[in-house]
């Protein structure tokens, strides 16, 4: 597909553009089938002369079966083709059927031989009486300017035309180009013409108002989701840390307890990353240098739990001890997510936590992706079978990537490494 995100072109310098080449084209072609023409009804005005002349001529010699001398000084009769002109008889000669030639020292003949008398020839040297090409270049001189002067023409009209086309799609452009949807005045429809152009504003018009309805939806539905969705979770979380500060035996329902511990801190895990995705207001923070180890240290304390009872072990490079430019709320979910999909896929060996030219590597040595889904592995609710979750995790990573203009990676051959590029600041 073509890309069109380059600078846009100018509707009015395009219609000006257009309407010259199209008056040049005109102009041209108008000037050349006027030159034809005075060509063609010079020469039937000869033709006619001499075709009278020629009638005069027979009929005078059906009379006295003797040929009158012509009456006109330009024309001659002759006999037979070798007392015709030097000049004219030579292409004759080559050219049997022709009946107009050019002689030498600006000679020009019209020739015709007289019917029923082979041998007899009318030629008539018309230099003389020619109009058009003795003045042929002024004639292509004054073309010439008649075509400057309509183009220059075509150009203030085309100028005109082309700057009341396109004032109005001009406005609208700047309108609603590079405005958020929300900023848009809800009425400007009535400040264009009633044309095709107002009827792309009416178009934008509503097209605004429903985006402004929707965003404002999604504001409510995030503010709503956020009291409704962490509430019970927080409620969860309390009752199990009071059951365990109540109940500090073994007993068989710790198991159970435990579970309820890790679904409702997964939860949360989940319901974080969807708001912070779903909040608009969070294009507008500013990013700061951020601390990478003590989030990153943070995040392993947070998902250890999922290594329990598992021979897993934990490497955090030094390289960690750095900073980065991000959001620190949206950089604390990333790491979440990543460590524990790594946590949850490795039951032996390690996962490993490094960071390399502005680069953040996460390997580790589970069973890695499988074939069939490692190129569509951050598309939604793509999973491989040994999955427990729903398939969201690593897409929420790439939709989190994509909203801080990072770029993500993921590998997997033995084990699996995920890299997420930083921007730089």
């Amino acid at each position: 597909m073509k890309n069109n995100t380059g600078k846009p072109h100018s509707l009015s310098r395009r219609i000006v553009t257009q309407f010259c080449i199209f008056t040049l084209f005109l102009s041209t072609f108008y000037g050349c089938f006027c030159f034809i023409f005075l060509y063609i009804l010079e020469d039937n005005f000869i033709e006619r002369e001499v075709g009278q002349e020629a009638d005069y001529l027979i009929a005078h010699y059906q009379k006295t079966d003797q040929w009158p001398a012509p009456r006109s000084s330009h024309m001659s009769l002759h006999f037979s083709k070798s007392d015709l002109p030097d000049d004219l008889n030579q292409q004759l000669t080559d050219e049997p059927q022709r009946n107009e030639f050019y002689g030498f020292d600006g000679r020009h003949y019209h020739l015709l031989n007289l019917s029923k008398h082979d041998s007899v020839y009318l030629v008539a040297e018309v230099s003389q009486k020619l109009l058009v090409r003795p003045i042929r270049s002024g004639i292509v001189a004054f073309f010439l300017v008649c075509t400057g002067i309509l183009t220059l023409v075509a150009f203030f009209i085309a100028w005109m035309l082309g700057r009341k086309t396109a004032t109005p799609l001009k406005r609208l452009a700047d309108l609603v180009d590079g405005v958020a949807p929300e900023n848009i005045p809800s009425t400007f429809a009535h400040n264009f013409p009633n044309n095709e152009i107002g009827v792309l504003a009416r178009t934008l018009e509503n097209s605004m108002q429903q985006i402004s309805k929707a965003l404002e939806r999604e504001k409510c539905f995030t503010r709503d989701t956020s009291h409704e969705l962490r509430t019970p979770v927080a409620i969860v979380k309390n009752a199990v840390e009071v059951y365990h500060s109540k109940n500090t035996d073994n007993d068989d329902n710790q198991q159970l307890i435990s579970r309820i511990s890790d679904a409702a801190m997964q939860m949360e895990q989940t319901v974080n990353t969807l708001l912070m995705l779903a909040r608009e207001e969070h294009n507008s923070d500013e990013k700061t240098q951020v601390q990478l180890l003590p989030l990153v240290e943070q995040s392993i304390l947070d998902h250890s739990y999922i290594l329990n009872d598992k021979a897993v072990e934990v490497d955090v490079s030094n390289n960690c001890n750095t900073q980065v430019h991000a959001l620190s709320g949206m950089l604390k979910v990333l790491l979440d997510n990543l460590l524990s999909n790594a946590f949850q896929y490795t039951n032996l060996g390690e996962v490993k936590v490094d960071f390399i030219d502005n680069q953040l590597i996460i390997s580790d040595t589970g069973p890695g992706i499988e074939e069939g889904i490692s190129s569509l592995v951050t598309a939604p609710a793509v999973k491989g079978s040994q999955s427990t979750g729903y398939g969201f995790g690593l897409s929420i990573v790439k939709r989190l990537c994509e909203h801080q203009g990072w770029q993500l990676t993921v590998e997997s051959n033995k084990g699996t490494v995920v890299s997420v590029l930083f921007s730089v600041k």
